[in-house]
């Protein structure tokens, strides 16, 4: 890491010019904290009433298997048309809309009459919670200084692990006191009162934007197409964070599906120890999100290079994330709980700059765009980590492979990082001069 030079100026034109100078901007970080929350503890439902529907529905594991999976299939590959949207038409809207339309999917899913109505719910939440991730990520490099953006980035992901932490704890209680179709009902209409302060906030906010614009000739930039918006796969940066991003989500979902068995199959814990120590790890990732996110902050605003510390701190988390190669090979299950432990909290390091380096080397007006390929690269690798890990253990009785696999991924990734991204992105460098 070296001290910055003086950025560039940002020619391109925020929703609100002095959002980022208003103590108000902390309100936002709340919402984006508090949307995430909602987005996966609706997201979280079915896993929750899935052994209730199975017995009262008579839904075979392969069925429910098949429901459970159906989200990723439109929420995959919705991430970048779903960017595309956020910077056409801003994050009010788009976000907005996207919420309203997931919720109302949410609470329709325990009145789906059939196995094909419950599909095409969950694949309709899958459309809508496309957003969430492209419209937080822009909306957190518009509206805040770039030595915040690490802090914010480390709350609004911490809603993530909050919102699966709060469907798990009150789900099957309210599911046992009031049956699974109000537990769906209420979990998808009470979060709509989000929208609320959310669209209240931001019309304020653009009100002023035009009453500060009201005087000048210059009209607004109107974004890019949608093919020209695909075209930003042939950058370079925009390749190394595709395939970056896709190593770190690959770890990342192979802990996700695979740790508790893991910890039960391989290393013999009981079912009690096996809930206990796959929890500590997330526990200890969460923290350690939020420290990263202050120390890359703390590190900027001494005057080191935004991309630089990012960068740094990825590849340290990721190569730390590596942990999980002798996690998998040593022979006391203690020690593969504490390495693995330290595995994902190399994870954590990384965490918040994958999103905020993408916001550094990104012109503001494509930043939700490129979000929405970052995380279509990291969902492709969700889709193919548990498989692959799972076909693979059940071919070498083991899943020592299919771990070290992860860290030979890993190691890709750090290398995605480092090599390829570079260059500040811009829409006129990925398209033909009009």
């Amino acid at each position: 890491m070296h001290p910055a030079e003086p950025p560039e100026p940002d020619t391109s034109v925020p929703m609100s010019p002095s959002l980022k100078e208003s103590p108000q901007r902390w309100w936002l970080a709340a919402l984006l904290t508090l949307g995430m929350i909602f987005c996966y503890a609706q997201r979280g439902t079915l896993s929750v009433a899935a052994p209730f529907m199975m017995k009262e529905r008579s839904l075979s594991p392969t069925s429910m298997g098949i429901l459970l999976s159906a989200f990723f299939w439109s929420y995959s590959f919705m991430q970048v048309p779903a960017g595309w949207l956020v910077d056409r038409f801003g994050v009010k809207r788009a976000y907005g809309a996207g919420f309203a339309f997931w919720s109302l999917a949410a609470a329709g899913t325990g009145w789906a009459r059939g196995l094909a109505d419950l599909i095409a719910l969950r694949v309709a939440l899958g459309v809508g919670q496309a957003v969430a991730f492209p419209a937080t990520a822009s909306t957190v490099a518009h509206s805040f200084p770039d030595e915040q953006r690490g802090v914010v980035t480390a709350f609004y992901l911490s809603g993530v692990r909050l919102g699966q932490a709060l469907v798990g704890a009150v789900g099957a209680i309210v599911i046992a006191a009031c049956g699974y179709e109000l537990f769906f009902l209420a979990s998808g209409i009470l979060p709509m009162l989000w929208l609320l302060p959310w669209i209240l906030f931001w019309t304020k906010w653009e009100k002023r934007a035009l009453d500060s614009h009201a005087g000048s000739r210059t009209p607004p930039k109107q974004g890019a197409s949608f093919i020209d918006s695909l075209a930003l796969l042939r950058h370079r940066s925009v390749l190394g964070i595709f395939l970056g991003f896709f190593a770190f989500d690959y770890a990342w979902f192979v802990y996700v599906n695979w740790l508790p068995s893991y910890l039960v199959v391989e290393r013999k814990f009981t079912p009690a120890e096996m809930g206990f120590y796959s929890s500590v790890p997330y526990v200890a990732m969460s923290v350690v999100i939020l420290l990263s996110g202050l120390l890359s902050d703390g590190l900027i605003r001494r005057g080191y290079a935004e991309t630089s510390v990012r960068k740094t701190l990825i590849s340290a988390g990721l190569l730390v994330a590596c942990l999980i190669v002798p996690a998998g090979l040593v022979e006391d299950r203690l020690r593969a709980v504490w390495l693995m432990t330290a595995s994902l909290c190399g994870l954590g390091i990384a965490a918040p700059n994958t999103w905020t380096l993408t916001q550094a080397v990104c012109a503001k007006s494509i930043v939700g765009t490129v979000s929405g390929i970052q995380n279509f690269g990291g969902n492709v690798g969700g889709i193919i980590a548990p498989a692959l890990t799972g076909y693979i253990a059940d071919r070498t009785h083991s899943f020592a492979l299919a771990l070290s696999i992860t860290g030979v991924v890993l190691v890709a990734g750090v290398l995605s990082y480092v090599l390829l991204i570079s260059q500040r992105v811009e829409m006129t460098e990925t398209i033909p001069a009009q």
